[in-house]
């Protein structure tokens, strides 16, 4: 992320860039579960980035080497989102990032079960149940939220539907298994 900041230039803008993060970094946080070799984030800003200033070269606690970098093919577009999600992402202090310049957010855990939705691979799907075991999410919840954000759905409504009640299922017998 003080790669994204420094990106910037040196000016303060008037206020903060926003970055919106998603996916495998996002439950990381939350749950400790499945490590990410990507952070997919939204940038609320058009800005120029060079791709090879987005990585970070580090060895893991298992002593090899590892690579963490910004997905530049990241989009949202076609995931099921609801409108509030970015507005209601919470945000995080980052090391070595002035919030002043750039402010980094989180998709709360409903909006992030709700954006695994769209794909709803095995993946996607671990994730909600992750989500679930570690009490972030309900069904009920994630059901309201999902059924919310559909008529801003760009994909197939019947796909989708099958989609969110069996997460729901998931994330009921997630829930039981706490």
């Amino acid at each position: 992320m003080s790669r994204i900041e420094r990106a910037l230039g040196p000016k303060r803008p008037a206020r903060p860039v926003t970055v919106c993060v998603a996916g495998g970094a996002t439950l990381h946080f939350y749950t400790g579960e499945r490590y990410s070799n990507d952070i997919d984030a939204k940038i609320m800003a058009r800005m120029m980035l060079d791709p090879a200033e987005l990585q970070v070269a580090y060895r893991g606690e298992d002593g090899h080497a590892r690579l963490l970098y910004f997905d530049t093919q990241h989009n949202d577009s076609f995931a099921l989102l609801h409108q509030d999600a970015y507005g209601d992402a919470l945000p995080i202090s980052v090391a070595g990032v002035d919030p002043r310049r750039l402010e980094v957010r989180l998709l709360t855990p409903l909006d992030l079960a709700v954006s695994k939705l769209s794909r709803f691979s095995e993946q996607e799907q671990d994730d909600i149940r992750a989500l679930a075991r570690a009490g972030l999410i309900d069904a009920v919840g994630l059901r309201r939220r999902a059924e919310a954000a559909l008529p801003d759905y760009a994909g197939n409504l019947e796909r989708i539907r099958t989609s969110i009640g069996a997460a729901c299922r998931l994330v009921e017998a997630a829930g039981k298994k706490r």
